[in-house]
């Protein structure tokens, strides 16, 4: 079973278990050219400002709806199409777009939300509190059947909604619209992060004509985002054209946007090779060693949102209590991550430093305890024969991959490491799929440790460490698939969820990461990189927090 970046376990995190050549292929999308955008012919006569831009994708896995919108095809359109009530600048800072203030109460379980002045639709619908009550109740709502709807369980009244037979038209009780321009949310519980939820895809607002045939909406969208959809020529190409009714602080450079939809990212990077597409954002494996170095290119190479580790399952012998502290930390202490990225990823991703990225709100280089990633052969031996003094190890370190992963070089390259920095025997273990491999993690039937990948859905380190680490994530009921208990961790992640100011919250996350770097759940590798490439005449190309082309500034 593999959960993508958008499966929307629980309100918290999304995330992905999984290999990370395979985490990061869901997310890029990869995919044959339809030929069908030349960039050289699309703008040889226009200026920057009107000249079309191409850009790779895959075919949405569903429609353009918000609240259904569960693959990275379908939310690089959807979020251009629609604004919300905030967005975040490239480094995960809260920027408000429809909102005008987003206040919480005393302890963070209830909200104000105020709208600005002139909110419209691109059709001259009007935008009021109560389109975001609506449209936030229907993608809650079980009868509706939205993809995202698990995003919504913070809000009051959300477990009245699940029945998948009830009314359609059933709103969430903790949503009150006091008048057009403000609306009171009350939460479950306190919950810090929640002015940074909002910016999830699923919390995106839609016009009242959208309810009178949702499905042909989800087609022909109508949205108030900075483009507005064109034509959807399925399996071939998406355009989008400028909104002149947008307000937002996402303002068109260009004279729109085309997704090239291909199957192949081979042909997409052959075509911008040729001049015949103007970006892809990922870049194929066999061209992660040369891309940098090609002419008539530009290159990118960029710290990115995606956390990657491996788990070292708390049941398994010599990894509990005390012992298993030493040998993880031990066995953290014997990965060259450095080396690793210089020789295996080809310098595309970047050591890891805490157990967020780069792009997030409160990401940091200097946690206490977060020395225990440096590589030290010395230190590892030393850690490891304390743990020996406790119990003799016996057996064999085995770190698990699915054959069709694409992992096996990132595996065999950090099993050599612990190899020969600790003198023990440390082997890839091969499993045949990925669907095998998570299902084993899932049943919790794997004898070995195991990569594991995570990205939020929005910047902000609730949604990395509450889903993966907490106590109540443990025992197949999130994410935290080494079943990992800790209650001054616990404590934290609640103390920093009662918090009303970001600084506050996020003192009490790094504390929380403290005690991880302690314990090590998970033994934190690096953040996957953002790799990207432009022909040489594009201009102002730059990554989002999500690693996705700002493609409203793009120009040529």
């Amino acid at each position: 079973m593999f959960h993508s970046r958008f499966s929307r376990q629980s309100a918290h995190a999304t995330a992905a278990v999984a290999s990370i050549a395979a985490l990061g292929m869901l997310l890029a999308g990869c995919g044959a050219g339809t030929g069908s955008g030349s960039p050289s012919a699309q703008g040889s006569s226009s200026t920057a400002t009107t000249s079309v831009i191409t850009v790779n994708n895959v075919e949405p896995s569903a429609n353009l709806l918000p609240g259904n919108t569960n693959d990275m095809a379908g939310w690089k359109v959807v979020t251009q199409l629609f604004e919300g009530l905030v967005t975040f600048s490239d480094d995960g800072k809260l920027i408000y777009a429809d909102a005008e203030s987003i206040t919480p109460n005393s302890d963070a379980s209830q909200y104000t939300i105020t709208l600005r002045d002139g909110l419209q639709f691109s059709d001259g619908q009007k935008i009021t509190a109560d389109t975001y009550a609506k449209a936030w109740s229907f993608a809650a709502n079980a009868a509706n059947g939205q993809l995202g709807a698990a995003i919504f369980s913070t809000i009051q009244g959300y477990n009245a909604l699940q029945d998948a037979n009830g009314s359609k038209d059933a709103q969430l009780s903790g949503l009150k619209v006091v008048d057009d321009h403000t609306l009171q949310v009350t939460l479950n519980a306190p919950d810090s992060s929640f002015p940074y939820k909002v910016g999830d895809v699923a919390f995106l607002p839609i016009p009242e004509s959208a309810y009178q045939d949702i499905d042909a909406f989800g087609e022909h969208p109508i949205g108030n985002g900075p483009y507005m959809l064109k034509q959807w020529d399925h399996d071939s190409s998406i355009q989008l054209v400028p909104n002149p009714k947008y307000t937002g602080p996402r303002k068109p450079k260009n004279g729109g946007v085309t997704f090239e939809l291909y199957t192949d990212v081979q042909t997409a990077y052959a075509d911008v090779e040729s001049g015949n597409l103007d970006v892809i954002d990922t870049i194929p494996t066999s061209a992660l060693a040369t891309y940098q170095h090609e002419s008539g290119i530009q290159a990118f190479n960029k710290p990115g949102p995606a956390f990657r580790s491996f788990t070292i399952p708390q049941r398994l012998k010599h990894f509990s209590g005390e012992e298993g502290r030493l040998r993880r930390a031990a066995i953290s202490h014997a990965v060259n991550r450095a080396n690793i990225i210089e020789k295996v990823l080809y310098g595309t991703a970047t050591v890891a430093t805490d157990f967020t990225a780069p792009t997030i709100a409160g990401y940091s280089k200097s946690l206490k305890g977060a020395s225990v990633l440096d590589y030290n052969a010395e230190t590892a031996r030393k850690l490891w024969n304390q743990a020996n003094a406790i119990s003799p190890w016996s057996g064999v370190f085995r770190l698990a991959y699915s054959a069709d992963s694409g992992d096996k070089q990132r595996v065999e390259g950090i099993t050599n490491s612990i190899k020969n920095a600790l003198g023990i025997d440390a082997q890839p273990y091969i499993i045949p799929t990925q669907k095998e491999l998570s299902s084993a993690i899932h049943d919790r039937t794997i004898n070995a440790a195991f990569l594991q990948g995570l990205q939020s859905d929005y910047p902000y380190p609730e949604g990395y460490l509450m889903q993966a680490y907490d106590s109540s994530a443990a025992d197949g009921k999130g994410l935290n698939n080494g079943d990992y208990k800790s209650m001054a961790f616990d404590k934290l992640i609640d103390d920093a969820a009662r918090q009303t100011n970001v600084d506050d919250a996020i003192s009490y996350y790094h504390q929380a990461e403290e005690v991880l770097f302690k314990d090590l759940p998970v033994v934190p590798l690096w953040y996957a990189n953002v790799t990207a490439a432009a022909g040489g005449h594009v201009q102002h190309v730059g990554f989002n927090y999500m690693g996705v082309p700002k493609y409203n500034e793009i120009t040529k």
